[in-house]
């Protein structure tokens, strides 16, 4: 028996597989271009994982190598759920994720597989853990009206509306963010409350009979920030100029999640004639560095208990058998109490 099939063996052991005992789930957060994924499936292939993706980009068609899924030669290496599984036309909402998630980890676990949750969406992984507040069905014609006020009117205004009747929500949303907008007025016409009444009145309810581990790839600052600059300059050598031509022209709404993708816009700025290629790099590195910043304050104050991890550390095969060890036995201990 290898170390890697008996740390698994006493894991799932403990967790009493196949009984109502706590199932056990790896939860993979941290930043963009962090490595986070490539943890996932080294630790993934030791462990007879299953990779879920809870990264907010990486769910949508088309966009395969601008949101750095993983490659076809990645994905034989291990299953992987949750990657390209709606089309860019399409909004994904954390509660549908959610969903989609804890529907894959049950069929995991049911196959014998470890889940392994990674991606860099906080609000996703969040809503996973810690559960959602169950708000009521929004009917179908305010939704469909709601979408046509935003655009009608766009953004911003439809921003200044809603902060003229949930001041509160309003405060805590940009006025680019069409997505979160477009739900806030959504709650607010169907139900009389805003999302920050809803939020603070319906106590959000962990999934039953699950353990998760959560782990954070943090990689020094300088480090990440040059990752993020090399691999989009990697993306480009792999198709990401043809990958955006491609999405452009499905002539999508440009307030689509999907077209605000990390080097998205900046790509079509570049196609359409409105600026060089070098430029539209350079912006598109930049907003990638600021998204990262972003994501590393999140994950500090969001998941400051959970365990911090250097990719740096994983160049030689003894060093990510310690970390597997050493990852499944925190696991042993959680689900069985000891942690």
């Amino acid at each position: 028996m290898s170390g890697s099939t008996g740390s698994r063996q006493r894991l799932y052991a403990d967790a009493g597989e196949g009984t109502q005992a706590a199932q056990p789930v790896l939860v993979i957060g941290g930043p963009t271009a962090s490595g986070k994924s490539g943890l996932a499936l080294s630790l993934a292939e030791r462990a007879g994982g299953m990779v879920i993706n809870a990264d907010s980009m990486q769910v949508y068609g088309v966009l395969h190598v601008v949101t750095a899924r993983p490659s076809a030669a990645d994905e034989a290496r291990a299953p992987h759920r949750l990657y390209g599984v709606v089309p860019p036309s399409e909004r994904m909402s954390a509660a549908r994720w959610r969903d989609l998630a804890l529907a894959e980890i049950r069929t995991a676990h049911a196959t014998g597989h470890l889940p392994i949750v990674v991606g860099g969406t906080g609000l996703y992984l969040r809503t996973l853990m810690q559960g959602i507040a169950d708000m009521p069905d929004i009917p179908v014609a305010v939704r469909e009206a709601t979408l046509a006020l935003q655009r009608d009117i766009g953004s911003p205004a439809l921003h200044a509306l809603l902060a003229e009747r949930d001041p509160e929500t309003a405060a805590r949303l940009n006025p680019g963010d069409t997505q979160r907008l477009v739900r806030a007025w959504e709650v607010l016409e169907a139900t009389g409350h805003g999302i920050t009444w809803w939020q603070r009145h319906a106590t959000p309810i962990p999934p039953a009979g699950l353990s998760f581990l959560p782990l954070v790839v943090e990689p020094p600052r300088d480090r990440l920030y040059a990752q993020c600059d090399a691999r989009f300059l990697a993306m480009l050598e792999q198709g990401a100029l043809d990958e955006v031509r491609q999405l452009a022209v499905l002539g999508l709404d440009p307030d689509l999640p999907a077209m605000k993708a990390l080097g998205v816009p900046e790509l079509l700025a570049h196609l359409r004639g409105e600026v060089p290629l070098a430029d539209a790099t350079a912006r598109a590195q930049q907003m990638t560095r600021n998204y990262a910043k972003r994501q590393l304050t999140w994950f500090r104050h969001q998941l400051a208990a959970a365990r911090r991890v250097d990719p740096g550390a994983w160049a030689h095969h003894s060093a990510i058998e310690q970390l597997y060890d050493s990852v499944m036995g925190d696991m042993q201990k959680k689900i069985s109490g000891r942690g």
